[in-house]
């Protein structure tokens, strides 16, 4: 019995210990101590800067070269919603921290509308949602529009308090429900959703965008407030 509580403890070490102490890279050619989820450079002007990217700034291309080419770019859309232009990445070595990572495009709603019109097909991912591959003329367009914010999915789990060792006190807390609360950072642009039951998601955007994140939280309906 001592033996397996021992084992689960030296597992979870293992999975917790590289957010807090830095590691070797995790590919070759990555500086471990650099790209940091945490390294967030505000100018005091309303813009920011992480990963080397500037949110509100950078174009989707200005992301392929600092991120690598292996991103998937497509129109993601909830039934009866327009849809908006994401790239993706299913690893990238974030420093020594590895991480989904997803870039919102900053396009209209009637350049949207267009691109679905040129689009070479559409499939379900989860549920109902729809992935819309663009027309090669969109996609190649798509490299010169801005970034409107960048998320970031860790592969390790965090808790409130590893994330307020890294980032700081939040400057508030709005909690949606019994499993997710909201830690926000409106000088840095930054959300980050605690969540109990899944993994944990950090929200970039410039700080004088903060509003259309926090904006929405504060209008959820209330049953996703815990009870």
């Amino acid at each position: 019995m001592k033996f397996a509580l021992s084992l689960i403890a030296l597992i979870l070490l293992a999975l917790i210990v590289p957010f807090f102490i830095p590691g070797p890279g995790k590919q070759a050619g990555v500086d471990p101590e650099s790209n940091l989820p945490w390294q967030i450079s505000a100018d005091g002007q309303g813009g920011s800067s992480v990963f080397g990217l500037r949110p509100g700034v950078s174009t989707l291309g200005d992301v392929r070269r600092r991120l690598g080419d292996e991103i998937e770019v497509a129109i993601i859309a909830e039934p009866n919603e327009i849809g908006s232009l994401e790239g993706y990445y299913a690893q990238v070595p974030l420093g020594f921290v590895l991480a989904r990572v997803i870039v919102t495009v900053d396009v209209s709603d009637e350049a949207i509308s267009a691109m679905r019109e040129r689009a070479v097909r559409a499939k379900h991912m989860e549920s109902t949602t729809r992935r819309i591959t663009l027309h090669p003329d969109d996609l190649a367009a798509a490299d010169r529009r801005p970034i409107r914010a960048i998320s970031v999915i860790p592969t390790v789990n965090l808790d409130e308090a590893t994330i307020i060792q890294r980032f700081g006190e939040p400057g508030e807390r709005i909690v949606v429900s019994d499993k997710r609360t909201h830690l926000l950072y409106p000088k840095l642009g930054l959300d980050v959703v605690v969540d109990k039951d899944g993994k944990e998601l950090l929200q970039y955007v410039a700080p004088q965008q903060f509003a259309r994140v926090r904006e929405p939280l504060l209008a959820a309906p209330a049953e996703n407030a815990p009870r």
